[in-house]
């Protein structure tokens, strides 16, 4: 009988190990928003947080239209990890068709509470609106149809006493197409939900003299769950003298029940050990804290996402 050679053996090695399956990776489809709101920075830097830190997986991003049709992709199986309004989640958990949901999207599974945003209301200073009241007759920008921005703006004029139709003239655009429509003077106002320092109203108020436009508690009461009140504090933007009361709304990272329980302990348990990198990426993850993380959360709570926070003491 032959021995066989150490090289033969080698080889045999080789062959046998290469006619093996290769472990294919785990896609991690990071839904976000507009390139110039928040979720998109902040979710390029989830996304690179994930190709470093969980093995076997192929992160991406995808700038999308924000909340709505976040939610609608993740149901389609079209995304892994999304951000979302608190409102918007809600809102598709009980098939609202009017927010733009065809039904209950019973596929969503909830991993974090993160950051809230802040309804953010900004009108030229040349415009002369000072107040919600002032609106009636001007041009605003609600943002894109059906996202989360809207429902916001009809959730906030309609507290206060307003439709689209008291307006003289509604513009769905995105952040950065609002701007620039104000900066040319075919617009007076816009309303912006995000994270404090939004790009956006930074890159306008370099441009124009604005007014931040408050928000009254009681409208915000008038509002509801899970509207909260908030401040948007003196400073934020350039030529903004004092603190400006306004309305807030927790944003949520949502996946869907078809992911594999590890991965979403992965993707939980990465977020809350990199906090500082995320908050480099934009000043809005600075308010992101795990005794908040179950907070509200719209949605049953995914059990790879439950199994992170057992593990650390955080209980709904």
């Amino acid at each position: 009988m032959k021995t066989m050679t150490a090289g033969a053996a080698a080889l045999t090695a080789v062959l046998m190990a290469s006619s093996l399956p290769a472990r294919s990776a785990e896609f991690i489809n990071v839904l976000t928003g507009g390139t110039s709101g928040v979720y998109y920075p902040l979710g390029v830097a989830l996304s690179k947080i994930y190709a470093e830190k969980i093995p076997d997986t192929r992160p991406s991003v995808q700038a999308t239209k924000a909340s709505v049709e976040n939610l609608n992709l993740l149901q389609q199986g079209k995304g892994e990890i999304a951000f979302a309004l608190g409102d918007s989640v809600k809102l598709a958990w009980e098939g609202d068709t009017e927010a733009g949901f065809k039904g209950k999207l019973d596929k969503l599974r909830g991993i974090t509470a993160i950051y809230p945003n802040y309804i953010q209301i900004v009108a030229s200073k040349e415009s002369g609106i000072k107040t919600l009241a002032d609106l009636k007759g001007k041009r605003l920008s609600v943002g894109a149809p059906k996202s989360g921005t809207e429902l916001n703006a009809r959730a906030i004029l309609e507290a206060a006493g307003l439709g689209y139709n008291d307006l003289g003239k509604v513009e769905y655009l995105p952040f950065a197409e609002s701007v620039e429509l104000m900066k040319n003077r075919q617009l007076d106002a816009t309303l912006q939900s995000a994270g404090l320092g939004v790009a956006s109203i930074r890159d306008l108020a370099a441009s124009v003299d604005i007014t931040v436009v408050e928000i009254p508690a009681d409208v915000v009461e008038k509002v509801g769950a899970p509207y909260i009140a908030g401040t948007i504090p003196a400073g934020t933007y350039n030529g903004q003298a004092g603190d400006v009361p306004t309305a807030a709304v927790v944003n949520f990272l949502v996946t869907r029940e078809d992911v594999s329980d590890d991965l979403a302990y992965a993707m939980t348990k990465t977020i809350y050990e990199n906090l500082d990198q995320l908050a480099a990426a934009h000043s809005a993850a600075k308010a992101i804290k795990i005794e908040d993380a179950l907070g509200g959360m719209p949605v049953p709570l995914h059990p790879g996402a439950e199994r992170f926070f057992k593990e650390k003491g955080v209980s709904q």
